[in-house]
């Protein structure tokens, strides 16, 4: 079987910084090893909280020795936590703390990936968990950052009373955004958001829309008919035919932090089923000067924004049968989908492109598992 690399990250390293929510006259159990046991039941294919704590009771002995459980000096055996200590655990974790301790590791762990490449496309949207949805409270709305080969970089809880705007620049905050270009959804197009990603050398990808009247009024304005093709692309997909044609515009000054470049997406769509064709025209501004990406790039950052959607958001649902899921105890939701969210990086990083596969090859063999994760 595979055998973890000498230098591998281990997640155990990441997850030692954990504050421990329990009274110290109650710790039986290590932290670190009740919740890399459950990482590993979720790479393993563990859709709810009962998968996960059946896979730890099920986990051969040195499977849990290798988690961090202790072995009993007299009866040499490892004793495993019940189903509701598990529960209750994961319930009382610090949401915040465990998000950057996954991130973390995700990042590290995807460091030598990204040596190289001149830039790294993020996008950031968000996803509410409907099925953890209580009287008299919101359901559980997290924002997460994903760059777009499917590593998750961060996530962040939104408030009950508040939505994504506010949340923008602390989820970004800790994640090195060197040589980034950033997209997001026309909630984030705030003129805040995109003189913070500036000062610290990010770029954005910014989409205009009705909250930005003034702006979008003088995009529609420009003479596109004029302007030359910068990207067509024609491909023939789900049952029809696409169009993405991309125009580019260099400005002096934009009424938008540091914009360089207007952006003109026509997207023609025809079903080949019904022969419905639909003409759908969208407009962006973006920080980086003309000549600094290609058009073919710029095209394949707005159309990879949605990937965040498809491949992490889809499948927690799909594979993972996120919003079916009625967990509501404390931070347990987010816990969840911050586990969900550390398997699907990892199998990407792997490069697995069907998750579900990857999650029945994982569970064939407990070695795998613990090998994704760094842990010997």
């Amino acid at each position: 079987m595979p055998q973890p690399l000498p230098d591998a990250v281990c997640l155990a390293r990441f997850l030692s910084g954990l504050p421990d929510p329990r009274d110290r006259r109650g710790r039986r159990f290590p932290l670190v090893a009740v919740v890399s046991a459950a990482a590993a039941g979720v790479l393993a294919g563990a859709r709810s909280l009962t998968a996960i704590t059946e896979w730890i009771a099920d986990a051969p002995r040195w499977v849990l020795t290798a988690v961090g459980f202790r072995t009993d000096p007299f009866s040499k055996t490892v004793a495993v936590p019940h189903p509701t200590t598990v529960m209750r655990l994961l319930s009382r974790l610090d949401g915040d703390a465990f998000d950057a301790a996954v991130c973390a590791f995700l990042r590290s762990r995807d460091d030598s990936r990204q040596a190289g490449t001149r830039w790294r496309a993020v996008a950031v949207d968000g996803k509410v968990l409907r099925g953890s949805r209580v009287p008299g409270r919101k359901a559980v709305w997290l924002l997460a950052a994903m760059d777009h080969s499917g590593t998750v970089l961060g996530q962040r809880q939104i408030a009950d009373k508040s939505n994504e705007t506010p949340s923008f620049i602390p989820l970004m905050t800790g994640i090195d955004l060197e040589n980034t270009v950033v997209t997001a959804d026309a909630a984030h197009t705030q003129h805040a958001n995109g003189a913070w990603l500036r000062k610290r050398n990010a770029h954005y990808i910014a989409v205009v829309k009705a909250n930005h009247p003034v702006l979008l009024d003088r995009l529609k304005r420009l003479p596109w008919t004029d302007i030359r093709l910068d990207h067509y692309d024609k491909a023939t997909r789900h049952h029809r035919i696409e169009i993405r044609r991309l125009k580019t515009a260099a400005f002096r000054h934009l009424d938008y932090p540091d914009a360089r470049q207007a952006l003109q997406v026509v997207r023609w769509r025809k079903d080949l089923t019904s022969g419905k064709v639909s003409i759908q025209r969208l407009y962006f501004v973006t920080s980086l000067p003309a000549g600094a990406a290609t058009g073919t790039e710029l095209a394949g950052w707005i159309r990879d924004h949605w990937k965040i959607e498809n491949q992490l958001h889809h499948v927690r649902d799909t594979t993972f049968t996120e919003d079916a899921s009625r967990i509501r105890s404390g931070s347990l939701p987010r816990t969840m989908a911050t586990l969900r969210n550390l398997a699907i990086s990892v199998f990407r990083q792997d490069g697995h492109t069907n998750i579900a596969a990857a999650c029945r090859h994982t569970s064939r063999a407990p070695r795998r598992a613990l090998t994704a994760l760094g842990i010997t």
